[in-house]
């Protein structure tokens, strides 16, 4: 398949923050009162927007979430991204050897994305095509907005491929129409694969992947 535009996920695809957040999340939870471990925050949150995990706390435990919650994980976020984040192992040569329009679409606040990308020194590689879920009406698992990110970069959704990590956001790729790439790196390889992804472990792979080998220009 010959793409026209590369869709790239953030969070655990071009950086991993998946363990960090997680494990801010998983800790204001259980400040605020919620039972709420890391590893239930990996298995049923990685991929949705913060509010769709505020949410699913909600209907869990029968309460709503502070009303300064978002605020207490964002400050804490932040405070954990700065001070630790890095690029997912090997992207930023993959990122070189990929000579297609490219883009990101991620559950991420826009701020979020911004300072992760800026931190990792991948900002570059993307200028003002970041997309955030706060642009569309609902966020992965539905499609709106790889189909957003793909009208907006002016490419009909079928010549697009995706590189996601979750299975949130594999089903909503593949809801779009597009392709998806299944990056295991956060541990759903089986889960990446029940959603029709073509899945890989390795970020030296995706451009091969993508059609592009070492020495093509």
């Amino acid at each position: 398949m010959s793409y026209e535009l590369v869709i790239f996920d953030c969070d655990g695809v071009l950086v991993d923050s998946e363990p960090l957040a997680n494990r801010v999340l998983a800790n204001c939870f259980q400040a605020a009162g919620f039972p709420i471990t890391y590893d239930i925050c990996v298995a049923e949150m990685v991929g949705l927007p913060l509010s769709r995990c505020f949410e699913l706390a909600a209907e869990w435990h029968g309460r709503a979430v502070p009303e300064d919650f978002f605020d207490t994980v964002q400050s804490q976020t932040y405070r954990a991204i700065r001070a630790e984040l890095q690029p997912i192992p090997g992207i930023a040569d993959a990122m070189r050897a990929i000579h297609l329009p490219r883009c990101v679409a991620s559950s991420s606040e826009t701020a979020k994305i911004n300072l992760s990308l800026a931190i990792t020194e991948l900002a570059a590689f993307f200028g003002d095509d970041v997309f955030s879920a706060q642009q569309v009406a609902r966020g992965k698992p539905y499609p709106d907005l790889f189909l957003f990110a793909a009208e907006q970069m002016g490419v009909a959704p079928k010549n697009c491929v995706v590189i996601e990590d979750s299975f949130y956001g594999a089903r909503a790729g593949r809801a779009a129409g597009m392709d998806v790439l299944g990056y295991a790196g956060s541990g759903f390889a089986r889960q990446l694969a029940e959603e029709g992804a073509r899945v890989f472990d390795d970020m030296a792979a995706l451009p091969q992947l993508l059609g592009f080998s070492d020495n093509k220009t």
